[in-house]
């Protein structure tokens, strides 16, 4: 099996174990372990090459599900895909997603995942009635918000350092339609962006801008913002999973340089002829197009890429916001699919959750070598300013001074780690090597 992070760097192929039920005691591997899910991280969150990782694929089970209030109670490896496969044709959806299906709820909780629609529905915790956390020394902890408080806002975005997640019980969503009532708006600068998303805050749930990261000038921030709602009324129909673009291979080099780019953005930009479009669009396209394109990662080459994503304070949010495209623009770094987007202020969960109140940017770069990672420093430094965050789930190479001061509570989860787990992410950000 593989267990590598999607993203492809840092490289490092690591050895796994498969929990083989809930009821599992904890494998006594000699190692340092790490749980794993589907491996979706980007960088070394998922990472555990000095040891190895304890994978869920094993826990593919659903347990109990009410279909007349929406609660599901399942295995930490049932896949978000799963959920959907099963649960929407009976008139439920996801409460938040992020942009794949193939996430696992142990994965989901562990980086306390968030979506387009935070703004009005937070992140993935905040639908949680709670979960089974396994520790190595054989305790059985269930967490939520009123019991093992602690181990519960340790657990949520807490990378899996805690312990192994078994079980989970969450909220569903009611819904009509797998149709998306949705509307795409081509705008032309950074400023109508955060326009159009204080005016479709309280009449759209979800929001999200496609951003063309190469225009400067008067176009900077420029893309299309589009907004959507469930459909009222309509089939409950799954999506086609049997005709998936596929990439066959791995290209020596990336497919995303400055040859593409340009032309890409530029077209992309203008696909849209009228200013405004109003349609219906499938879940499975609205909340996951790149779903639809089987490995695309290795689009990037054989050295993998980074993915940057940080937040922003809604008070810096958009001279931090312009500051970076500025920076992103003069250098023609970026990449086909930059997304921009508006966080709400409902408190976080976890004590490494990363959602907050502010904007929110994510953009992958080919990996260059010392050339990527001296850029996104240039990044950071814009970030650091503003007095943002990055995400961890999407870190590949944050300083740990970075992380230290934009996750303040860190000795928290630090304290509560459980000693038989570590990971390259927590290592390289904390100095903790787990002796």
């Amino acid at each position: 099996m593989s267990y590598r992070s999607w993203g492809g760097y840092p490289y490092g192929r690591q050895q796994g174990i498969c929990l083989a039920s809930r009821d599992s005691d904890w494998p006594q591997s000699g190692q340092t372990l790490l749980p794993y899910g589907l491996g979706r991280s980007y960088g070394d969150s998922c990472q555990n090459v000095a040891g190895q990782v304890l994978s869920s694929r094993q826990l593919r089970h659903f347990i109990a599900f009410d279909a007349d209030s929406g609660r599901l109670d399942c295995e930490a490896g049932v896949t978000l895909a799963d959920i959907i496969r099963v649960c929407l044709p009976q008139g439920w959806f996801l409460p938040v997603t992020p942009g794949t299906k193939h996430v696992t709820v142990g994965g989901a909780i562990a980086n306390d995942v968030h979506g387009k629609n935070h703004h009005v529905a937070g992140s993935f915790s905040h639908h949680l009635y709670g979960f089974e956390l396994l520790r190595s020394d054989g305790s059985r902890l269930f967490c939520s918000d009123s019991e093992n408080r602690e181990w519960y806002q340790a657990t949520v975005g807490g990378l899996g350092l805690t312990g192994f997640i078994t079980r989970a019980s969450l909220q569903l969503r009611r819904v009509d339609s797998s149709m998306i009532d949705c509307e795409s708006i081509r705008y032309q600068h950074l400023g109508e962006f955060f326009s159009l998303s204080a005016e479709s805050a309280d009449s759209h749930e979800y929001t999200v801008a496609w951003i063309d990261c190469l225009a400067g000038g008067s176009r900077l921030g420029r893309g299309h913002f589009i907004r959507g709602n469930h459909a009222a009324a309509g089939s409950l129909a799954l999506a086609d999973e049997q005709h998936k673009l596929s990439i066959p291979f791995t290209p020596p080099l990336s497919l995303v340089n400055r040859l593409t780019l340009k032309p890409f953005n530029t077209l992309y930009y203008h696909r849209q002829r009228q200013q405004r479009v109003q349609d219906q669009r499938h879940y499975d396209p609205f909340f996951y197009p790149l779903d639809g394109i089987l490995n695309w990662n290795r689009i990037y080459g054989s050295r993998g890429f980074v993915q940057y994503q940080c937040l922003i304070p809604l008070a810096n949010a958009q001279a931090g916001i312009r500051d970076m495209l500025h920076c992103i623009s003069k250098a023609g770094l970026g990449s086909f699919l930059v997304v921009l987007k508006m966080m709400g202020d409902l408190p976080s969960k976890g004590v490494l959750s990363f959602a907050g109140e502010g904007a929110t940017l994510a953009m992958d770069f080919p990996m260059q070598g010392q050339k990527t990672l001296d850029f996104l420093l240039r990044l950071d430094d814009i970030v650091r300013a503003a007095g943002g965050r990055l995400y961890p789930a999407k870190d590949a190479r944050m300083p740990a001074a970075m992380f230290q001061a934009g996750y303040p509570q860190w000795h928290k989860l630090e304290a509560m780690r459980d000693p038989a787990i570590n990971s390259g992410f927590w290592q390289r950000v904390t100095g903790k090597n787990g002796e």
